[in-house]
């Protein structure tokens, strides 16, 4: 069995960091994905793909798949610098404003 251990990134859909604080085992898919000839799904038998597991460091999941016998892969993340920019969305209504606020 094959896998991969890392960090997963924040959605697209929002700028919040849940669900990125913990690691992630998850394993390779053994077998391809077929259609089913009736109803047209996608799917396999393959069960392992289904299985996710976290972990609050990546050393605790580099040694559950060690114990257990599972060939992992660690996935560094990426560091982003975080923006915070001077003057930010708050200063408009700020009481130390001086000039109008416009659109």
């Amino acid at each position: 069995m094959r896998a991969r251990i890392y960090k997963p990134a924040r959605t697209a859909m929002s700028s919040g960091t849940a669900k990125t604080k913990t690691w992630v085992l998850d394993f390779a898919p053994a077998e391809r994905r077929q259609v089913d000839p009736l109803m047209g799904w996608t799917g396999s038998g393959d069960m392992n793909a289904q299985v996710k597991l976290r972990f609050d460091s990546a050393e605790a999941a580099e040694d559950y798949a060690r114990t257990h016998g599972i060939e992992a892969v660690v996935i560094q993340p990426k560091k982003r610098k975080t923006n915070l920019r001077p003057g930010g969305y708050g200063d408009n209504f700020a009481t130390y404003r001086r000039q109008v606020w416009t659109h």
